[in-house]
């Protein structure tokens, strides 16, 4: 099969230190290589990959201070798309919803993943005008917001088998991985590990956007030994990061679409302490994969029971849900849906 995947731009494929949706077409990307389809990625020209590369910019735009016009260069990737689509027996938008007009007037089949949460009301009128876009979500969780708009199916992220290995012996220390942002809570990862009297490590990048919240609310939390702030990690350092954990702590306050970090943490054997919010139901099995909380007392109560958790039981559970090979099986699936239509 001819499978174009259309990444966004903003880190490369797969990204340097964070970025969950790059990660992903990545895993996609190659998995679909190695079953033998003819791939071409278009992304920026850093990526890397064993698929065809078409880039509409030489280096990601998050890391280059240099390169603002986002919507500029993502708008020539479009354009690139449309130029070349008759190459394609199916097309694999991960770009938002920025290139709905343009879908609606493709004659190749076409499908959309979105990536990120659709409960903002702003969104309803836009959905609403581009209601028959064929769309799959990576949750159910994450449909919810939008149940009328043309669902072809759910996929759950998957990671490449031997990304991670299994961890039996963890030392003695919480970790956090991710955004430090509102709806994050690492205030609330950090609470647990003082009041639990263990080390807490995070590695977090922070946006822009989002200095303000650290300098005024997170940076003061810091200032304690058992407190340990390191920064954007690269895959390399997340192996060992995250499987010599107790446990991965997930204390969300949002809706989260998904939770990429939450498979790697299974990969690895290592449980997880979520806080009940948008997929983590669907990904985790309360007991079993970890412990899922609605408030700090029983995340208190949970971060002592983390040694009750089998850590092969949740390395046999990412291996019976969650590998890159039943994520692209799944996209197959779909795509071969869209195609006898």
């Amino acid at each position: 099969m001819k499978i174009a995947q259309v990444s966004p731009i903003f880190e490369r494929v797969p990204p340097k230190a964070y970025g969950g949706t790059e990660r992903v077409i990545s895993y996609l990307t190659e998995e679909l290589v190695r079953q033998g389809h003819e791939v071409t990625l278009f992304a920026s020209g850093d990526s890397i990959t064993s698929a065809r590369l078409v880039p509409v910019i030489d280096k990601s735009m998050r890391l280059d201070p240099q390169r603002q016009e986002w919507l500029m260069y993502h708008t020539m990737m479009l354009d690139q798309v449309a130029a070349m689509a008759d190459a394609f027996d199916v097309i694999h938008f991960h770009t938002d919803y920025l290139h709905f007009p343009l879908a609606k007037k493709l004659h190749v089949p076409h499908v959309t993943t979105l990536h990120g949460r659709l409960d903002l009301p702003e969104l309803i009128p836009l959905y609403r005008h581009f209601s028959k876009v064929p769309l799959v979500s990576i949750s159910n969780s994450q449909r919810m917001p939008l149940p009328w708009v043309n669902w072809l199916d759910t996929v759950y992220h998957g990671l490449p088998s031997d990304l991670y290995s299994f961890e039996s012996d963890p030392d003695d220390y919480f970790a956090f991985i991710g955004r430090i942002s509102p709806e994050k809570r690492v205030d609330r990862a950090i609470d647990i590990a003082l009041q639990c009297g263990v080390p807490l490590y995070i590695a977090a990048k922070i946006d822009r956007l989002d200095e303000a919240y650290f300098n005024e609310c997170i940076k003061p939390l810091l200032n304690h030994p058992l407190i340990e702030y390191i920064g954007e990690i690269g895959e390399q350092e997340k192996r060992t990061f995250l499987g010599k954990a107790r446990a991965l702590l997930f204390p969300i306050d949002w809706p989260e679409p998904f939770g990429l970090v939450l498979i790697e943490a299974f990969a690895s054997g290592t449980p997880v302490i979520a806080y009940r919010h948008g997929a983590i139901t669907e990904i985790m099995e309360d007991g079993g994969t970890g412990f899922i909380v609605t408030n700090q007392e029983q995340a208190l109560e949970a971060a002592g029971k983390t040694g009750s958790i089998d850590r092969r039981h949740c390395r046999e559970i990412f291996e019976r849900r969650f590998t890159a090979t039943r994520m692209a099986e799944n996209y197959l699936q779909v795509y071969r849906r869209i195609l006898r239509h």
